[in-house]
């Protein structure tokens, strides 16, 4: 198997995990903030053993990356955050198909990056795709927590394209693994203070819970997903991650009988079309 394919399998991998992930937030009967603490607490305990077993090296090359790494931690908390909270506030459908909208961020912010041209055909997509998107959204009035909902989703996808063109950066340099430990760690130590503002109490249902999401569905799938942006462009990255509401919907129909809406399916079946079209014409090119 060839680094492109390889590089795409574990894209569609971390994809499918990333899907699932959005159920904990109806899972777990917690604030979205302490979710996303309990996921990145266990995540970066997952890496660091891993890490140490692999005996690799976890000291930054450059001193001036310490700096980005932590801007890219407070990136990830925010995400995630947003991610889960558009979920709660709406539906697992709304939250993962309105965080969708990453792949129109990302066609703008690539190029600043890495001098890559802007393509007609990426636009159209990306537009294409935001249509998908306006489609899932019952009623735009911010009164209404649907509403609410969607734009935290926008939000989350806002700086889920950041974290995929920045990964890009770094991602030659530093393993995936050590990327995702210091973003992860630097995300538990921002969240840690406001955590104790909300002082949850725990179920040992949920710390289980969040043990599954922080180890499989953060600590694997983030190292995968970052592993494999090594071959592949984050365009393309961010097509493929589109496939992450219809894996979540899909699973959300099968194990909390959350149907979504007649408007919700049109808005995920454009946004599947798009991104195996965009997949297919962009896997030669990568």
């Amino acid at each position: 198997m060839d680094l492109k394919n390889k590089s795409l399998i574990q894209i569609h991998i971390a994809v499918l995990f990333f899907g699932l992930s959005g159920l904990f937030g109806k899972l777990v009967s917690l604030p979205s903030l302490v979710i996303v603490f309990g996921r990145v607490i266990f995540a970066s305990i997952f890496l660091l053993i891993v890490l140490l077993y692999k005996k690799e090296k976890i000291k930054l090359n450059d001193k001036k990356d310490y700096f980005y790494f932590i801007i890219l931690g407070l990136i990830l908390a925010i995400h995630w955050v947003s991610f889960f909270l558009s979920i709660q506030l709406s539906t697992v459908a709304i939250g993962l198909l309105t965080f969708s909208t990453f792949p129109v961020f990302v066609t703008f912010i690539e190029p600043v990056f890495f001098k890559n041209k802007i393509k007609a055909k990426n636009i159209i997509i990306a537009f294409i795709t935001f249509l998908g998107i306006v489609l899932v959204i019952p009623d735009l009035t911010f009164e209404n927590s649907m509403t609410q909902g969607a734009i935290m989703g926008v939000i989350a996808g806002f700086t889920f394209a950041i974290l995929s063109v920045l990964n890009k950066k770094y991602v030659n340099e530093y393993k995936s693994l050590v990327i995702s430990f210091y973003q992860c760690s630097v995300a538990t130590i921002v969240l840690f203070p406001f955590v104790l503002l909300v002082n949850p109490s725990f179920e040992v249902e949920d710390i289980l819970l969040l043990s599954v999401l922080g180890i499989v569905f953060t600590g694997i799938s983030h190292t995968l997903f970052i592993s494999g942006l090594k071959n592949i462009k984050a365009q393309t990255a961010s097509i493929i991650a589109s496939l992450e509401p219809v894996y979540g919907i899909i699973a959300t129909v099968i194990l909390l009988n959350e149907i979504p809406t007649l408007r919700e399916v049109m808005g995920g079946i454009v946004i599947l079309t798009m991104a195996t079209y965009s997949t297919l014409k962009t896997k030669d090119n990568t």
